[in-house]
């Protein structure tokens, strides 16, 4: 008797593939109110992100932030309405419009206001790129650029946690949990060498097929191979 093939049983949500919610105890957010200045009291330790988180108190609001490289214990930050140049510094929180070009810069966000939405994993960052009219334009980790609102705050600096990768993971059972905290699957087994009862790809009877395009009415579990994709073929 077959079963559920993996895609149907992702959708389905049992626990299996579903994060815990204890996880998600820390939430990255900016201040209310983009003034003063803050102090590091707390760096932790998220295992939902990839980066060492901030914990930071600006008078009587507390608040969590991904850790800037460099960034130590007891640190003051600052958040100022008017900043100067002496406010140009790794961990600070200033507006787009207020950051020098070739700026590094993360956590940005997407609209003013949201609490940082892009270059939040370990070791990555943004560089403010170009200021064409009432535009920033911020050139991405993946080399392309983006236009945003000057108003957006983002952080000086990079992402702390650069060499999270470096380390071999040593034993199967530690990437395992790495993956379930994550709601990553893995192991995962190739299509082609599965039954052909639980995989439209499974069997051995072709093991190499050619790339299948599947319909975009197609249903869980039919739904499998190339989704949408824009092109096929070698690269020529």
């Amino acid at each position: 008797m077959g079963k559920r093939i993996i895609s149907q049983a992702r959708g389905h949500g049992s626990k299996t593939y579903r994060v815990s919610s204890k996880v998600f105890k820390y939430k990255l957010q900016y201040p209310a109110k983009l003034s003063g200045e803050g102090t590091v009291i707390q760096l932790l330790n998220s295992s939902a992100h990839t980066s060492p988180l901030a914990k930071v108190m600006a008078g009587n609001e507390t608040f969590y932030i991904p850790a800037c490289k460099g960034m130590v214990e007891g640190q003051k930050i600052f958040f100022p309405e008017k900043p100067e140049k002496e406010h140009v510094n790794d961990g600070n929180i200033l507006r787009l419009k207020d950051i020098p070009l070739k700026t590094k810069i993360y956590c940005i966000e997407s609209h003013p206001g949201d609490g940082g939405k892009f270059i939040k994993a370990g070791g990555s960052f943004a560089v403010v790129n170009r200021k064409v009219g009432e535009w920033v334009f911020v050139l991405m980790p993946s080399k392309k650029e983006k236009k945003l609102n000057p108003n957006c705050r983002a952080i000086i600096g990079e992402v702390a946690g650069s060499g999270r990768t470096d380390k071999p993971i040593v034993k199967a059972g530690k990437q395992y949990y790495i993956k379930k905290t994550k709601n990553k699957l893995w192991p995962r087994t190739s299509a082609v060498k599965v039954n052909a009862i639980d995989h439209p790809f499974g069997s051995g009877r072709s093991k190499n097929p050619k790339s299948k395009i599947a319909k975009r009415n197609a249903p869980p579990g039919r739904k499998v191979g190339l989704i949408r994709p824009r092109r096929t073929g070698k690269r020529k």
